[in-house]
């Protein structure tokens, strides 16, 4: 599925998930320089892809609409199962956090769940999947 551009913000203006997910990928690659050795420029590609995805379904549970834990349990299991850590998955949520909080006015609700979502997958503690 194609990763969505923008989403509802918490001031009633559109979030530019494309450009939040870049900050988002620009700090986790300062983190985790070793990436590009590994996964080359597709992982920076779904590094983007998987941000715009994770910060959409921030803002659409901010409204009620998704249910985040359960989207970020479906991606940590897909990562898994794909050997990728899922510490660097939390961490990852973790840079989304400080993103928000510095880039989207009125962010306390979106940067709360994507520290909830961070907890969650640091714990391995998932809800069931769907049937």
């Amino acid at each position: 599925m194609a990763a969505p551009r923008y989403a509802p913000g918490p001031d009633g203006r559109a979030l530019d998930l494309v450009d939040l997910a870049g900050r988002v990928c620009g700090r986790y690659y300062e983190d985790f320089p070793d990436e590009d050795a590994r996964y080359g420029e597709v992982g920076r590609a779904w590094c983007q892809h998987d941000n715009q995805h994770l910060l959409n379904w921030t803002a659409l549970a901010a409204e009620g609409l998704v249910d985040l834990d359960h989207e970020v349990a479906w991606l940590a299991r897909v990562l898994d199962r794909r050997d990728f850590p899922l510490d660097r998955l939390a961490r990852n949520l973790e840079l989304g956090s400080e993103v928000v909080r510095d880039e989207v006015p009125d962010s306390a609700t979106l940067s709360a769940a994507l520290d909830q979502a961070c907890a969650m997958v640091r714990a391995r503690s998932f809800p069931p999947e769907h049937a």
